[in-house]
């Protein structure tokens, strides 16, 4: 599997390698053991899958704070969608930036986002399915998330009026947000 950083230390772009013949190919989404060689080491405890029938669909961005917060390893199974994680620890030298990936069944990339961390995506395909680990369990108290558009992000989503859900359009912005997570140096 190769391990790739991003401009924000501890988000990964993560891609297995693929094995392929006249039949197709097979690909090794998950080991463990390889994973903590990388040091990740989180339990896996929930599997998510969504269907997003339209291109422009817009999921995020989102969080779940502690005491069930979670890590996620998010990949693209059909279609295509490019892929946010923002860092929201206080006190990280990166607080409120972000980085985008692309993620396609193409490309086989998956992006790893950790606690502390805002994600969302926006479909740039019809019927595109996105499965992603998480290593919590969803706790709607916990549940949280931040405007797509907000203007001190100002990310690029590459979508002028995307589909959302009602929980997103009444997000709060990211200066009326109070941060659950902390940033420690290593």
């Amino acid at each position: 599997m190769k391990i790739e950083p991003t401009t924000l230390p501890d988000v990964l772009i993560l891609t297995p390698a693929r094995f392929g013949d006249d039949r197709g190919w097979f690909s090794e989404t998950f080991n463990a053991a390889r994973m903590a060689t990388a040091g990740l080491t989180m339990d896996w405890v929930q599997d998510n899958h969504s269907l997003s029938a339209q291109p422009g669909t817009l999921r995020g961005l989102h969080f779940q704070s502690p005491p069930h917060a979670q890590d996620k390893l998010v990949r693209c199974s059909r279609g295509a969608i490019f892929d946010v994680a923002v860092d929201i620890r206080r006190g990280s030298p990166q607080y409120g930036k972000w980085v985008g990936v692309d993620l396609t069944p193409e490309n086989g990339r998956q992006l790893f986002v950790p606690k502390g961390f805002l994600h969302g995506f926006v479909t740039r395909t019809f019927d595109t399915e996105v499965q992603y680990k998480c290593s919590d369990l969803y706790a709607p108290d916990c549940d949280g998330g931040i405007r797509w558009d907000d203007p001190d992000l100002a990310i690029d989503w590459q979508v002028i009026d995307p589909i959302l859900s009602a929980k997103d359009k009444a997000a709060p912005l990211f200066a009326d947000f109070a941060s659950p997570f902390d940033w420690s140096a290593p």
